[in-house]
């Protein structure tokens, strides 16, 4: 029998609006209990938005002190290294028995170095691992390496990453293809399911990561895949029509 014990591998968002803050709010919302692994931290410096990764040493100690308890789910965000990622793909492969949503944030990365090309290549390992993958559209052009301009594009973005291993794919199309309505692909194998809101105007940090770890709430709770990305877009898109009634400071950064 399920518990209801829920792991973020997630980043701390110093305006709280993203990251593991995200993450926990949406476990707690869902009658979950949520645990942290911290990723990194962030800091607006002279230099912009920073991520600071945590000591390889510090996550390998946080990851050991999770061993023995039985999750029931896991949600992946912010591996901001490939040391971390590594760590973390290992910890996956040995949780293979219930739900894990990938959500590659590589935009905070999008010089393209030999560093990026590193940790895409390592992000990609965890596909046969995870149950559903949720990128927006800069992390699956860069998962793809292929341009996304029309609805077509993220359908065909959304086979070839699930033929690179993921089972079900969400492509996050948010409003960069429409400033009216906010466009999702999500694809199974099968068949491809378009989903469509309103673009709102009230402030949206940290909607990606609600995103994915709805996902996880709603697979632990017993939702099929579609299901649980429907409940979660609407989820979402309550969320942001409530944002901006709690004082939520809006700020700009270079990070999802």
């Amino acid at each position: 029998m399920k518990n209801k014990l829920i792991l973020a591998l997630s980043g701390n968002d110093i305006f709280s609006g993203g990251g593991l803050h995200a993450d926990l709010a949406t476990y707690t919302v869902n009658g979950l209990h949520g645990f942290v692994a911290v990723t990194c931290l962030t800091a607006m410096t002279d230099k912009g938005f920073e991520v600071i990764p945590v000591e390889e040493e510090v996550f390998a100690q946080q990851l050991a002190s999770l061993k023995d308890i039985s999750f029931s789910a896991i949600k992946i965000g912010l591996l901001p290294n490939l040391q971390i990622a590594e760590q973390a793909l290992a910890f996956v492969k040995q949780h293979g028995d219930i739900p894990v949503v990938l959500d590659p944030v590589l935009v905070c990365k999008e010089n393209h170095d030999l560093e990026v090309s590193a940790l895409r290549e390592e992000i990609i390992k965890f596909f046969p691992y995870v149950s559903i993958i949720t990128p927006n559209l800069a992390e699956a052009q860069l998962l793809t390496q292929k341009e996304i301009k029309t609805l077509e594009d993220m359908q065909a973005a959304a086979k070839e990453l699930h033929d690179l291993g993921a089972e079900h794919v969400v492509i996050k199309g948010g409003n960069r293809l429409s400033k009216e309505r906010a466009v999702d692909v999500y694809y199974d194998g099968r068949e491809f399911e378009i989903m469509e809101s309103p673009v709102l105007a009230s402030n949206n940090t940290g909607a990606g990561c609600t995103f994915a770890s709805s996902i996880a709430s709603q697979l632990l709770l017993g939702k099929s895949p579609l299901a649980s990305v429907q409940l979660s877009k609407d989820f979402v898109y309550r969320a942001i029509q409530r944002s901006d009634q709690y004082g939520v400071v809006q700020y700009e950064k270079s990070s999802s």
